[in-house]
C-alpha cells in the first residue's frame, strides 16, 4: 500500500535568499573549505578571520529516497582569497545519475561544472537565470559580484554528496579577477 505524505509549502524571503524556519542550515567558513583555494598564502593570512563564504538553507527534510526531492537556497557571500572569488565547496553527486536544477535569486554568479576527465563548462546567472546541472558533472557556485549571490536549488533527495573527488583533484581551471572582471584560468593545484 502506498503511504502518502502531506502536501506543503515553504516561504522562501526574496529579499535576501533565506528560508525561515528552515530545518538545516549549513554555514561554511574558510576553515571548511581549506586547501581547495589556488593561493595558499592568501588562504592562510585570511584564515586568521576565517569569514562566513556561504550558508545553505534546506527546505526540508524529506526522505532521503529515489522518487523525493529536496529544495534549497544557498547565499554566497562576496570576497575573494587573493584574487579568487569565493565559492561553494562543490561536488558530485554521490549517485552519479542524479540532475540538479538552479535557479538565480539575486546577485551575480558563476555555475562551474567539470566532468571527472576535467572538461570544464561556466554558466553565468543573474536574477532569473535556470542552470541545469546534467548527471555526472561536478558542480561548484562562485560569487563574482559585490553583493550576496543566492540560489534556489532542486534535487533527487537520494543524490547524496561526493565532495571527497573534489577535495582529492580540485577543479581543473578557477574563477579570479582580472581586470575588473571575472576571468577562467587553469587551476595550479589540479590533480589529473
Amino acid at each position: 500500500m502506498v503511504e502518502f505524505m502531506m502536501p506543503f509549502t515553504i516561504d522562501v524571503n526574496l529579499q535576501n535568499g533565506i528560508i525561515p524556519n528552515a530545518p538545516i542550515v549549513q554555514t561554511r567558513h574558510l576553515s571548511d573549505l581549506q586547501g581547495l583555494f589556488a593561493d595558499s598564502a592568501a588562504e592562510s593570512a585570511l584564515l586568521a578571520e576565517n569569514p562566513i563564504l556561504y550558508e545553505v538553507y534546506e527546505a526540508t527534510e524529506n526522505p532521503v529516497v529515489e522518487g523525493h526531492l529536496r529544495y534549497s537556497t544557498t547565499v554566497i557571500y562576496p570576497g575573494k582569497v587573493g584574487d579568487e572569488y569565493f565559492f561553494t565547496k562543490g561536488h558530485y553527486h554521490a549517485i552519479g545519475d542524479r540532475a540538479e536544477l538552479y535557479l538565480g535569486l539575486l546577485g551575480e554568479g558563476y555555475l562551474l561544472l567539470q566532468t571527472p576527465a576535467g572538461e570544464v563548462h561556466a554558466l553565468r546567472m543573474l536574477p532569473g537565470t535556470a542552470a541545469y546541472v546534467p548527471p555526472y558533472w561536478g558542480h561548484r557556485t562562485i560569487n563574482v559580484g559585490t553583493e550576496n549571490f543566492v540560489f534556489f536549488a532542486c534535487y533527487p533527495a537520494d543524490a547524496g554528496y561526493d565532495y571527497a573527488s573534489i577535495a582529492e583533484k580540485g577543479f581543473a581551471q578557477i574563477m579570479v579577477e582580472r581586470a575588473g572582471k571575472p576571468e577562467l584560468v587553469a587551476n595550479p593545484k589540479w590533480r589529473t
